[in-house]
């Protein structure tokens, strides 16, 4: 089985590597994120000393875990929210199947956790209409693909191709021109936020001190999805939480930097459903924004990951896309090194919350263990020290492919992998 699932996986990442659309995509994509994230951290030489602090931040959390989510839960549900821990991704789904039913339109913000689940195609089999407001998710919606970065999801698409796909959902030709199509994108998208029924969103950062969600981002779909629908569901991993409101500022002066921006265009801050007490002082929740407020905290095997002080360190993970794009593997093969979760950072997420170490195997076996990545990490992860412990346990396991063992063997007996 595990050397059927190499072939298969070694078949996609070479007929990546050889597509000049996606070589010309990435090409593009990785000059000008490099520019971007150069500038961005040299006009805040400071964010040097913040991300050490976040560092420590991260790793209170995750060893405080369990005290903190029950904090958060507290918060949540003073602010009239409602609470909700999901142990597993199936877990999660029902809760999110309760809240919602079925025949119901749905707006989405960007949300690896909602990938890492496959919350779309769950909500689909239910019934439901779901629309992703992302451009990148759009059009990696649109031509039935998935995400190839937790950032940029459809990086790897040239403008050419989004012309072709945009033309053929609009009955009009398109010219690859980027403006244009991005325009296209807000007509075809405005209506959707106004006659949904649920926003669903990710959190880049949770506070446990108040159960603060906070949103970063710059197309403004997100402010649409989480304060047009009468319903706004929110969905995040457990190491998403954060103690204290100074935390998450600390975090967002982090994220941005690494991941190319000067400033974002937005930053929501969502501490519970809308309300008003404008008359008599009397508190009336589903002022002009929704009505319901639902959080859910996801494990799905990340307890186990903060178990072990190796792989602990994959949560740290800020989601800042910086590593991707400086891996000498990522910009050949894209998203394609990756399940659900992508790249070497994909590797642990891969094996521990959405896969398993059968599927992460050929992941593993895939990364340099260059350390290129670790240099340009805010959160400092070593990559490479976690995938060769994967490796490890992946061999332990009994799930290495034949033909790593034999590439290795060939090294110990003839000095030479061929």
């Amino acid at each position: 089985m595990i050397d059927e699932q190499y072939r298969e996986y070694k078949k996609n990442i070479y007929k990546a590597a050889k597509d000049p659309f996606i070589r010309t995509a990435l090409r593009r994509a990785v000059k000008s994120f490099r520019i971007s994230r150069d500038d961005a951290v040299k006009a805040f030489p400071d964010v040097e000393k913040k991300r050490k602090l976040l560092q420590e931040k991260k790793e209170y959390s995750l060893l405080n875990i369990n005290e903190l989510i029950e904090r958060t839960k507290k918060s949540i549900e003073r602010q009239h929210g409602k609470f909700y821990f999901a142990k597993t991704d199936t877990d999660a789904k029902n809760i999110i199947y309760d809240i919602i039913g079925s025949g119901k339109t749905i707006v989405k913000a960007k949300s690896m956790t909602t990938e890492e689940i496959e919350l779309n195609k769950f909500l689909e089999e239910k019934g439901n209409s779901v629309f992703e407001t992302d451009l990148g998710e759009f059009i990696v919606q649109l031509l039935k693909t998935r995400p190839m970065h937790i950032l940029a999801p459809a990086v790897n698409i040239p403008r050419e191709k989004v012309a072709e796909a945009f033309s053929k959902l609009g009955g009009k030709e398109l010219e690859p021109d980027i403006p244009k199509l991005t325009l296209f994108a807000r007509e075809f998208l405005r209506d959707k936020y106004f006659s949904a029924d649920v926003g669903i969103s990710g959190a880049n950062a949770i506070v446990a001190e108040t159960g603060s969600v906070f949103l970063i981002e710059n197309e403004g779909n997100v402010r649409f999805i989480t304060n047009a629908p009468p319903v706004h569901i929110v969905i995040a991993g457990i190491e998403k939480i954060l103690p204290t409101m100074e935390d998450g500022f600390l975090f967002l002066d982090v994220v941005q930097r690494y991941a190319g921006y000067f400033a974002t265009s937005y930053i929501s801050i969502i501490s519970g459903p809308s309300k008003t007490g404008d008359i008599e002082k009397t508190v009336v929740y589903g002022a002009h924004g929704p009505k319901e407020w639902h959080v859910i905290l996801l494990d799905n095997g990340r307890s186990e990951m903060i178990k072990d002080p190796v792989f602990r360190k994959a949560l740290y993970c800020v989601r800042c896309g910086a590593c991707m794009y400086e891996c000498p593997v990522y910009p050949i093969t894209t998203g394609y090194w990756g399940h659900r979760y992508m790249g070497g950072i994909g590797i642990p997420w891969t094996a521990f919350v959405a896969g398993g170490f059968e599927i992460a195997s050929p992941m593993a076996f895939t990364c340099t263990l260059c350390g290129r990545c670790v240099k340009y990490c805010p959160m400092e992860i070593d990559t490479p020290k976690i995938v060769e412990r994967l490796r490890e346990i992946i061999k332990e396991k009994g799930f290495l492919p034949r033909y790593v063992e034999e590439l290795a063997n060939n090294v110990i007996t003839k000095g030479k992998p061929y």
